[in-house]
């Protein structure tokens, strides 16, 4: 994304001496996997001056490029990372930082592939930090608990669940002096989904308040991926709102965020990020099957919970677009291809394909074709496997198609 010269590469290495990761943003996701193994070829050196604080930095950049790839091997190398770091550590706060690395791999592994139980696990690891001496790695602490109860609650759905997790976060922002763009981040995410499980305008109008102060904090030439995400759940925000409250404007706002998040950067510089917006981008609108195909080809082979995603929405567009033009034998080739992978498939794309198939039992019987048994069924199945696995919008989509059977 960026010419290497001098003075560029002299911004860089003060910036690698920065706690502040914030510049990583303006990388390549190749650069990024060169920078975290380089931190991590200079933590195993004799010669390494700090090799707790080098490998503690190596954990962070391979958890990023992670989150931006969708490499669960980089996630792989993160944990490594956390467990060196944890055989290593002196002092009360050496020990609370390598547990803080631990419980932030799990949150991100739960983030790309699901299992709820990851949380559990990263709350079993916060556990073992004891009493940092220093208030901000304290502060840290308090902030992933608070992110890691935030998530929980989200998939629980109990507003009682929601408030407490939603109490708690206000309480670690304030501790953080509410510079955490992370927390703000998940912050509004909750407030999304208090909004919409109470269908509380109000609540979504201020998650979207708090969004757009993270938007203008962004500045597209230092943070381009913290912009687009605020920027993609802006849109989100907007969407939900003209549901709840019937506003075609706040529909139409939404698209044009959607819009805007998606060109902050190219499909090469974050994929995971570009491949998000767009099956964000792909509830709201019939995007071409071109932009879908390659948003599912960049997150597919790793399980992610968006390349699941990804891929219900191409096969929902590849079954309307048959539709269209009434092509009953472009539909049965791409169920049988659906059936051809179902018995290989990963939980989360399992459910996906099955979604899938029932998609295509819809388009059928509205073609006049003969509509295969059992899809109800296996709607019910497929749900409960996104469930399960702590994807409830792929469940949600699962359901809102069951009572389109009854019929």
């Amino acid at each position: 994304m960026f010419e290497f010269g001098r003075d560029l590469r002299k911004l860089f290495a003060q910036a690698r001496e920065s706690e502040d990761l914030g510049w990583v943003e303006l990388i390549s996701v190749d650069l990024l996997q060169v920078e975290a193994r380089r931190e991590s070829i200079d933590a195993g050196r004799v010669s390494c001056p700090q090799p707790f604080e080098t490998e503690h930095r190596a954990a962070a950049l391979w958890r990023d490029h992670a989150r931006r790839s969708g490499a669960l091997d980089s996630l792989d190398r993160a944990d490594r990372a956390a467990d060196s770091l944890t055989r290593t550590a002196v002092g009360e706060d050496q020990t609370a930082l390598a547990a803080l690395d631990a419980a932030l791999a799990l949150i991100l592994r739960f983030d790309l592939c699901g299992e709820p139980d990851r949380l559990q696990q990263a709350m079993a690891a916060l556990t073992r930090a004891g009493r940092p001496r220093r208030h901000r790695i304290a502060s840290d602490l308090a902030v992933v608990h608070a992110r890691i109860k935030a998530r929980q609650a989200r998939l629980s759905g109990l507003v009682t669940d929601l408030m407490d997790a939603s109490a708690l976060m206000d309480a670690a922002l304030h501790g953080a002096g509410g510079d955490d763009v992370e927390l703000r981040m998940d912050r509004a995410v909750l407030a999304l989904d208090a909004g919409v499980v109470q269908r509380d305008a109000r609540l979504l109008d201020q998650a979207g308040r708090d969004l757009g102060a993270l938007v203008e904090a962004a500045s597209p030439d230092h943070r381009p991926l913290t912009r687009a995400r605020a920027l993609a759940l802006c849109g989100a925000g907007l969407s939900a709102l003209a549901a709840v409250a019937g506003h075609a404007e706040a529909h139409a706002q939404g698209r044009t965020m959607f819009d805007a998040a998606a060109d902050q950067f190219t499909p090469d510089h974050s994929p995971l990020d570009w491949a998000a917006i767009q099956v964000v981008r792909a509830g709201e609108e019939a995007l071409p099957l071109m932009i879908l195909s390659q948003a599912e080809a960049l997150t597919q082979g790793q399980g992610l919970v968006i390349g699941a995603l990804a891929r219900e929405r191409r096969i929902a567009r590849e079954v309307a677009l048959a539709e269209a033009v009434r092509n009953l034998p472009a539909l049965e080739l791409l169920e049988q291809r659906l059936r051809a992978r179902l018995a290989h498939a990963q939980p989360l794309d399992w459910a996906a394909d099955q979604i899938g198939m029932a998609a295509i039992g819809l388009a059928r019987r509205r073609l006049g074709d003969a509509q295969p048994s059992g899809l109800g069924l296996i709607l019910s199945e497929a749900a409960v496997t996104a469930q399960e696995m702590g994807v409830p919008v792929l469940a949600q989509r699962a359901e809102s198609l069951k009572p389109r059977f009854v019929a």
